[in-house]
C-alpha cells in the first residue's frame, strides 16, 4: 500500500483564488479586505513566516500592512499600537507573530486583539466560541486540516479521530471541529501511556507535537488518513539518517543544505496509510489561506454591520 497523498499546495491555490475573487468584488462595494501583520524582533524564522504571509495577501486580494518593531519594544507600546489597530476601520485583521520577545507577554497581547479582527482566531472569546459549537474566527490550522480531510475526500462522521497535541493552536480546536463534525475524539500528549497503541486505533490521525517522526508505522491502522502538522527543522546528520535511508533525494537534499524541514510523521508511514499529508506541502500552505479567507470573513462581517 502507498498511501494517497493529500497536496495542499494544490488546494491552497484554488481557495485563494476564491478569496481573491470574494475580495475583488468586496473592494468594488466597499473596502479590500485589510491584514496588519506585526512583527516584534529578529527571529529569523518569523520573519520568513511574516514574507510568506504578506505575500499570501498579495496574491489574495487582501490590502497588508506590515508593521516591523525592533526587539526592545515595550509591552505597553505593544497593547497602544494593537489600540491603534483596533480602531482602524480600514484593517479588519490583526496578527501579531510569535515568538514575542521575553519583556512581553503573549497572551496579554493575543487578548488585546479585538475578538472580530482575531484572524488567528486566539482569543479566549473565539476559542470559547468554537467549545459552544458556534464558531466565529477559527484557528488556521485546524481550519487548514478540516479542508484538506473533507478535499481527500476522508469520512469524518462515525470516525475514530485521534489528535497528538493538547495547545490551543492546533490540538484542542480541531478536536473540537472533529468532535461537531461527529467524529469521536481522542486527545494524546505527553503523559498519554501506551501512545502508539492508541494511535493504532486512529481512523483520522493528527500528529501536531513538533517531534521529528515521531509517528512510526507502528502508531498507524492500515489504511487511515494521517495529517501531519508538524513542520521541524533538522539539522543532525543522526536524525535525517534516521528518517530517510541512504539514496533518498530527502537525504540528499539535506547533505547539500545541511538542513531539511520534516514532519511529526517518519516517511514509512506512507506505506501504511490510506492518505497522508506531506510535509513540507501539506498542512502548512492551508495555514496561510485560512489566514487570508478569516480576513475576508471579518471585512465582510464588518460591512455588513
Amino acid at each position: 500500500m502507498t498511501a494517497q497523498l493529500i497536496d495542499g499546495i494544490a488546494l491552497s491555490k484554488h481557495l485563494r483564488a476564491e478569496v481573491a475573487a470574494r475580495a475583488a468584488v468586496l473592494a468594488e462595494r466597499a473596502t479590500p479586505p485589510g491584514l496588519a501583520v506585526v512583527l516584534v524582533g529578529e527571529d529569523p524564522a518569523s520573519a520568513v513566516y511574516v514574507r510568506n504571509k504578506v505575500r499570501a495577501c498579495a496574491e489574495a486580494g487582501v490590502r497588508s500592512v506590515f508593521e516591523e518593531y525592533d526587539a526592545d519594544l515595550t509591552e505597553a507600546s505593544l497593547l497602544a499600537r494593537i489600540d491603534a489597530l483596533n480602531a482602524d476601520p480600514a484593517i479588519h485583521g490583526i496578527l501579531v507573530q510569535l515568538p514575542l520577545p521575553k519583556q512581553v507577554r503573549a497572551d496579554k497581547v493575543l487578548e488585546s486583539v479585538a475578538p472580530a479582527k482575531d484572524v488567528d482566531g486566539f482569543h479566549e472569546s473565539n476559542l470559547g466560541a468554537l467549545l459552544a459549537g458556534r464558531p466565529r474566527m477559527v484557528p488556521c490550522t485546524p481550519a487548514g486540516v478540516m479542508r484538506l480531510l473533507d478535499h481527500a475526500g476522508v469520512t469524518i462522521a462515525g470516525a475514530h479521530a485521534v489528535v497528538i497535541g493538547r495547545s490551543n493552536i492546533v490540538g484542542k480546536p480541531l478536536s473540537l471541529l472533529l468532535l461537531q463534525r461527529d467524529a469521536t475524539v481522542t486527545i494524546c500528549h505527553s503523559k498519554t501511556p501506551n501512545l502508539a497503541e492508541v494511535c493504532r486505533m486512529a481512523d483520522i490521525l493528527v500528529a501536531a507535537v513538533g517531534r521529528p517522526g515521531l509517528v512510526t508505522r507502528d502508531f498507524v491502522k492500515p489504511g487511515a488518513a494521517v495529517v501531519d502538522v508538524g513542520i521541524n527543522r533538522v539539522t543532525d546528520a543522526s536524525v535525517a539518517s534516521r528518517l530517510y535511508p541512504a539514496g533518498h533525494k530527502r537525504l540528499a537534499l539535506f547533505q547539500s543544505k545541511g538542513s531539511i524541514l520534516v514532519g511529526d510523521v517518519h516517511p514509512e508511514v506512507e506505506h501504511v496509510a490510506g492518505a497522508l499529508t506531506p510535509v513540507p506541502g501539506g498542512v502548512g500552505p492551508l495555514t496561510i489561506t485560512m489566514l487570508m479567507a478569516n480576513t475576508l470573513k471579518a471585512a465582510r462581517e464588518r460591512v455588513a454591520g
